[in-house]
């Protein structure tokens, strides 16, 4: 059962394919359609072999088929002699009898005229398309049903009159022709077609002269002359001429500007004008052979001639002969214009002016930042010292009244030990007496501590730094503030750590820090029912001695803690604003840091870390 099956499905496979083959259409066939590009002169001969090239290219872009393109020329349309043509017709004829040609496209009017005398015994049956030829050379009576024409319209007046119109001065044109049967014809047809304009200039041609002379001819014409190429196939010598070669050398050697009608002579020798663009014919030629080759008959397809299109100009030329662009027509386009430094570069030059300003102003900027910041940092400098001094000053009064209390006990002590000693001697007492002297020798000594330390704090050259042991610090700031201590009832909590090392520091400015902490904690719980001062020391984590100073008064507001430390911001009422900041600056002055945080029964904890002699410090960080 599966063998039929399969059979089945392969027979209907085979069915399939013949019916699509059957039904493809020829853009699917195996052969190729062949089509014979015929050239009136040979493959290289301008302008015709530019018509070629535009044509191929068209015929490959619009044929949904695949074309095999073939290419003779002629070359007995070089010459009045037409013998020469029976070889060249016997290879045609063996050539494409077994394989005849899909279509020919004869490219000039020789080899549209060679076609139709010889269509009989080679093309009978094929179609053909003239291309590249003007009206006037086309055998309109020999046409037959299998002829398409793609015919040019070469209007020699407009030409001659677009030389007039760029150079109205022109007297002479020396048109440019040679004596192949072509040339002839066209030097008659030009000489008529421009003969309006013969009370305003004089025509000579070159098909009396070789080419050499012609060179020599150019290179020595009067002002006033202008030169119009129209072909230069053979000259008077009976050299043939073909490709660029003969305008090259022609335009190298001229001394007037060099004028034509095509478009493939332009770009390196003419001026310019209304052209005749072989991209128009080429595309016309291939739309017509691929309607022919899709079926249509020949004589039904009838396209419009193909004129000049809009004048372009070479701006090179202008140049070298000094034509204003004001004298143009209307709508004309100049080509290889060369572009201003600034048209070429234009954004280049942007670009660099930008960054020449960007970076000149950044510059200019850095440098007025640096001043700024230099005077910045003299005049914070300045002012830092200045204050320092300032708030030393304003602190006197808060510590004078500690300060006379402290200097008042131990003479007061000295008194009563005074006083003790000589009621002793009234009734000797050696033991008693020695007490009492001993007495008076121990509080001497302790008020003379106490005005060391009040020197010490107010001269201005206390920078020397020394080992500084905390504890002893905050126990002689704590003796400072006893009384107001007691006078606003705060209870006292320390809890100071015996086994922190020493810290280098300037002793009188960290004692500063800590009673300028200690004086704010107890003016923050005036007005607090409970009142607790709390003092520790410790050795942190981080091999540094941590010093936290911790009340229960009014606390700091949440969006002031990151500016508590700034100058000239207090939260007293007669505060100056610069005691935190001057803590904060001695700090760091000894490479520790201070911070603020809220207590955890309401107040502030304020606290600092000074590095001891093996630790770094991490940059503050304000919570």
């Amino acid at each position: 059962m599966g063998v039929h099956i399969r059979r089945i499905c392969a027979t209907a496979g085979l069915v399939v394919f013949l019916v699509v083959s059957l039904g493809c259409p020829a853009g699917f066939a195996a052969e190729s359609m062949r089509v014979m590009l015929l050239h009136s002169f040979g493959l290289d001969f301008k302008p015709w072999s530019e018509y070629a090239k535009s044509i191929r290219t068209e015929l490959k872009q619009q044929s949904p088929w695949p074309l095999d393109i073939v290419e003779h020329s002629l070359i007995t349309a070089r010459f009045s002699n037409e013998n020469p043509e029976a070889p060249f017709v016997e290879y045609l004829r063996a050539q494409y009898t077994e394989h005849p040609l899909d279509l020919i496209v004869s490219i000039g009017a020789p080899a549209a005229a060679f076609v139709q005398r010889h269509r009989p015994r080679l093309f009978a049956t094929t179609p053909m398309v003239f291309t590249a030829v003007d009206q006037r050379r086309v055998q309109y009576s020999s046409l037959t049903a299998n002829d398409a024409v793609v015919a040019l319209r070469i209007n020699y007046l407009s030409a001659f009159e677009n030389i007039l119109q760029v150079l109205p001065d022109t007297k002479d044109v020396i048109v440019v022709v040679g004596t192949s049967p072509i040339e002839k014809f066209w030097k008659e047809a030009i000489g008529k077609e421009v003969e309006p304009l013969a009370n305003r200039i004089k025509l000579s041609w070159t098909d009396e002269l070789s080419f050499e002379a012609l060179l020599k001819q150019a290179s020595a014409l009067p002002p006033h002359t202008a030169i119009f190429w129209e072909l230069m196939i053979v000259d008077a010598a009976g050299v043939v001429h073909e490709g660029d070669v003969p305008l090259t050398r022609l335009h190298a050697v001229a001394t007037a500007p060099i004028f034509s009608y095509d478009e493939s002579f332009f770009g390196n020798a003419i001026v310019g004008g209304p052209l005749l663009l072989a991209a128009d014919t080429g595309r016309q030629t291939a739309a017509a052979a691929i309607r022919i080759l899709n079926g249509e008959k020949p004589g039904e397809i009838r396209p419009p001639p193909v004129q000049f299109a809009s004048p372009v100009f070479d701006w090179r030329e202008m140049q070298r002969w000094g034509i204003s662009e004001n004298s143009l027509p209307p709508g004309s386009e100049i080509r290889f214009r060369n572009p201003t430094a600034w048209q070429q570069y234009r954004g280049y030059i942007l670009a660099v002016i930008a960054a020449i300003l960007i970076q000149s102003a950044l510059i200019f900027w850095l440098l007025y930042e640096q001043g700024r910041r230099q005077r910045a940092e003299i005049l914070a400098r300045n002012t830092m010292s200045e204050l320092t001094d300032v708030n030393r000053m304003a602190t006197v009064g808060q510590l004078s009244a500690s300060i006379a209390h402290e200097v008042r006990q131990p003479l007061a002590g000295i008194v009563a030990y005074a006083q003790a000693a000589l009621r002793w001697l009234e009734k000797p007492n050696v033991e008693e007496v020695r007490e009492s002297l001993n007495g008076i020798v121990s509080e001497g000594f302790r008020a003379s501590e106490i005005i060391t330390n009040l020197r010490a704090m107010f001269k201005h050259d206390v920078q020397e730094k020394t080992l500084v042991d905390i504890n002893k610090l905050v126990s002689s700031v704590l003796a400072l503030v006893v009384i107001d201590l007691q006078k606003h009832e705060i209870e006292l909590q320390t809890q100071l750590d015996d086994r922190i090392p020493q810290v280098t520091g300037n002793q009188v400015q960290l004692q500063q820090v800590i009673l300028n902490l200690v004086m704010n904690a107890i003016e923050s719980m005036s007005s607090m029912e409970t009142r607790v001062l709390r003092i520790k020391t410790e050795l942190s984590r981080s091999n540094t001695v941590h010093v936290s100073i911790e009340d229960t008064g009014t606390g700091i507001k949440p969006s002031d803690v990151a500016r508590v430390f700034k100058p000239m911001f207090t939260t007293k009422a007669r505060g100056m604003g610069m005691g935190l900041s001057i803590c904060q600056s001695i700090i760091e002055n000894h490479a520790g840091r201070i911070w603020v945080s809220p207590g955890a029964n309401g107040g502030s904890i304020f606290q600092f870390e000074l590095p001891t002699t093996t630790s770094k410090i991490k940059q503050p960080e304000l919570v």
